[in-house]
């Protein structure tokens, strides 16, 4: 296609997006209105499967399907970054330089490294009923376990993270929420529909399937951020490039004319 085709395909392509979206905002509610339609649907289904945070209703039962995409996102980045990040011929890896830190760091790291861990798995158990959920409590955890990089050196944080286990708890994570949908469609529903027992408004075992889906995308999330910075750190620290090839003669001891 010439360059006038595929701009002639552009503009065409953004009015259609211009005039749906020009359509869009005129139907929209006026700004600053204390009535929403969707908010206030949104809200009652969350009520009606007994899911106390409305918008871990929206992201794992009424949008469960957006919500896996979302999820997949995460999962396609960490698996290209482990393809292009990996270890090629011709590097080499080196152990990673010790890094001095001050006793008074170690030790708030040491302090905070268990608590952040408690923090991060309490807002993944809790996602159905408080703010928070998978997502955010899954990058929290990973961060608590980065504490001992920052506290200690990257040794450490390699000894506490065996990097496979990781790899899988991340393909496990999102398999396990596929699985959910599929398991759904066997018991005779739609796809990733609540289909569980929705429990008591306000406990654990509240939101039926929420639970489910918000603790899968909570290892997804977890292990995913573990294993990219893993990729990025190791870039950094230990994979070194290879040299560059001199010429034959200057590279022969001796080498010269005569």
């Amino acid at each position: 296609m010439t360059r006038r085709g595929r701009l002639v395909l552009f503009l065409a392509a953004a009015a259609v997006v211009a005039a749906l979206l020009a359509a869009a905002f005129v139907a929209l509610p006026h700004f600053g209105g204390a009535h929403h339609p969707y908010g206030e649907r949104a809200v009652r289904a969350a009520f009606a499967h007994r899911t106390a945070n409305a918008i871990a209703s929206v992201n794992f039962d009424q949008r469960a399907f957006d919500t896996l995409g979302e999820e997949s996102i995460l999962f396609a980045a960490v698996l290209g970054a482990l393809v292009l990040l990996r270890q090629t011929a011709g590097e080499r890896r080196r152990p990673p330089r010790p890094t001095r830190v001050s006793p008074a760091i170690r030790r708030l790291g040491v302090l905070l490294l268990p608590v952040t861990l408690l923090v991060g798995l309490y807002v993944v158990a809790h996602g159905q009923i408080t703010p928070g959920g998978g997502f955010q409590g899954g990058v929290v955890v990973a961060t608590a376990l980065h504490l001992l990089y920052v506290a200690a050196d990257y040794g450490a944080l390699e000894r506490l993270r065996p990097l496979s286990l990781y790899e899988i708890g991340d393909a496990a994570g999102e398999a396990a929420y596929a699985v959910t949908g599929i398991a759904t469609v066997l018991a005779g529903s739609a796809f990733l529909a609540n289909v569980l027992p929705w429990g008591t408004f306000g406990t654990l075992s509240s939101a039926g399937t929420v639970v489910v889906l918000n603790a899968a995308v909570g290892m997804e999330v977890a292990c995913g951020v573990v294993v990219l910075l893993a990729t990025f750190l190791d870039q950094a620290l230990e994979i070194e490039k290879p040299e560059p090839r001199q010429g034959d003669g200057s590279a022969r001891p001796g080498g010269g004319g005569g």
